[in-house]
């Protein structure tokens, strides 16, 4: 009996190392390859990224990092304990989901302190598999939600004509509305006719009621964008520009409209476009547009 357990024991230790030996060789295949780096303690080192960083985590306190206050795709690592021998890690994730590891030594005098992600990649050094998924989006990968964005604003097709506002030698215009996987993409531009710069302050989305009684009480909801590609800050006198903003889909009654409001800093040249659900549900579709998406 003591050898018939013995051996039904062998058989499970075997199988059970069979089995977890698998698994780790399955991991092998997603194995995400890291960059090595040297660090120094009287140096920082800066990491130029394609885009946006949204997150960063250091794997050990023998270092010390941060975003740059004026340009968010820049990282600064510098060693917080001289000569450290261990090796440590840290990771980035960007606004466009692709996963950064790096794989980090102390060197007193490493050759290379500043990194160009983005020109290692268009070089084919290193290409990252953009896998990282963000709440906002949904089950949109952010490359996905990136290329749609950037697409539409290339393209720069205008198909809706009968929604605008002018005033004051500028004019706001809505060029179109697209709908994929549950996400709208609203394209706007600004027209600048005058001889004054149009400073941008903010812009607001607002689902409200249309004009109703003195005695009704008006109802309104802001909408929060998720994405706005590129970023508006100022149109230059007897110039345009344009952008793509990112929402939720959703839909509206007949007794309702969505505000765009968009403000001037420091002066009244204000302007709102009102779109009606009319315009929403007639939205065109991404996938007719033939967008390559690269997922």
């Amino acid at each position: 009996m003591n050898i018939i357990r013995n051996t039904v024991l062998i058989v499970l230790l075997v199988g059970l190392f069979i089995k977890t030996f698998g698994q780790q060789s399955d991991l092998e295949k997603g194995r995400v390859e890291a960059y090595r780096l040297e660090v120094t303690y009287n140096k920082t080192t800066h990491l130029i990224f394609p885009v946006a960083i949204r997150y960063a985590d250091l794997g050990s306190e023998l270092l010390t990092a941060g975003i740059a206050e004026d340009a968010q795709n820049v990282l600064r690592v510098k060693a917080a304990v001289k000569d450290f021998s261990e090796e440590t890690n840290f990771s980035v994730i960007t606004k466009d989901g692709q996963f950064y590891n790096f794989n980090v030594t102390y060197n007193g005098y490493p050759q290379t302190l500043n990194y160009d992600l983005h020109k290692m990649q268009q070089e084919g050094e290193r290409v990252e598999q953009k896998n990282v998924q963000f709440e906002e989006l949904g089950f949109n990968p952010p490359s996905l939600t990136e290329t749609v964005m950037k697409t539409i604003y290339q393209q720069d097709k205008r198909y809706i004509r009968h929604i605008g506002s002018k005033s004051y030698g500028v004019q706001f215009i809505l060029k179109g509305i697209f709908v994929h996987n549950g996400k709208f993409y609203f394209h706007t531009e600004v027209k600048n006719k005058s001889n004054v710069p149009y400073l941008i302050d903010y812009c607001t989305f607002k689902i409200v009621d249309k004009q109703v009684g003195k005695r009704t009480v008006s109802q309104e909801k802001q909408l929060a964008p998720l994405r706005e590609y590129p970023m508006m800050e100022i149109v230059s006198d007897e110039s345009s520009a344009s952008n793509v903003v990112l929402l939720d889909q959703f839909t509206i009654s007949d007794d309702q409209v969505l505000k765009i409001a968009l403000y001037e800093k420091n002066g009244g040249r204000n302007q709102v476009l009102e779109i009606e659900n009319s315009d929403l549900v007639n939205a065109k579709s991404v996938s007719d547009m033939k967008i390559k998406i690269s997922q």
